[in-house]
C-alpha cells in the first residue's frame, strides 16, 4: 500500500444491513499537512485515525487529531486503527494503553495490517455502524438538508517518516 501524499478521495460502498456509500478523504494526517485538516474534516460524519504500532509518535499524533476533531465536532464517531499488527514483535505502543484511550473517547479500536489486508473491512464496518446509528438518533429535520455528501475522513500517520537508525 502506498503512502498518501496530501489528500486523496475515493468512494467505498459497504453493506451493514443496509447499503451505505462512504465518501472518503484520506488526508495523510501527517504533521506537514496539519493546516489542511480542517478543510477536510469540518463537515465529516466520521473519522478513521490510523497509527503505526511500531512508532509511538504516531499514536501521540492520533491523540492530537482527536483533540482537533473534538474542537469542531462534539460527537463525531471515531475509529482508531492500530496498523502494522503484522509487526507485533516490534510493538512500541502498548495495546492496553491504546485500547484504554480509545474507550475513554468512545472510539472503536481495531488492529489492522494494510500489508496483509487484515482488519480493514472490520474497521470500516464498525465505524460506518457508529456513523449510521448516530445519524438516526439525531434530529432528522436538522440533519436532512445537511446530510448529503458529508465525508468520512482518514488521518493516517502510519507512514509518517520515522527517525532512521544505523550508519547508512
Amino acid at each position: 500500500m502506498q503512502s498518501t501524499i496530501q489528500a486523496s478521495f475515493l468512494s467505498k460502498r459497504i453493506n451493514i444491513g443496509e447499503s451505505v456509500t462512504l465518501n472518503i478523504w484520506d488526508t495523510a494526517g501527517q504533521e506537514r499537512f496539519h493546516a489542511l485538516g480542517p478543510i477536510y474534516y469540518r463537515d465529516a460524519d466520521g473519522a478513521l485515525l490510523v497509527y503505526d504500532i511500531t512508532f509511538e509518535a504516531s499514536f501521540t499524533r492520533v491523540k492530537h487529531w482527536v483533540t482537533e476533531l473534538k474542537k469542531m465536532h462534539r460527537s463525531i464517531p471515531i475509529a482508531i486503527a492500530a496498523n502494522k499488527s503484522d509487526l507485533e514483535k516490534n510493538r512500541a505502543v502498548s495495546r492496553a494503553e491504546a485500547e484504554a484511550y480509545a474507550q475513554s473517547i468512545g472510539a472503536v479500536h481495531i488492529h489492522t495490517s494494510a500489508k496483509l489486508n487484515k482488519g480493514l473491512d472490520q474497521v470500516f464496518i464498525k465505524l460506518t455502524q457508529k456513523m449510521v446509528a448516530q445519524s438516526k438518533t439525531e434530529d432528522s429535520s436538522s440533519r436532512a438538508s445537511s446530510r448529503r455528501d458529508k465525508p468520512l475522513i482518514i488521518m493516517d500517520d502510519a507512514d509518517e517518516e520515522k527517525p532512521k537508525g544505523g550508519c547508512c
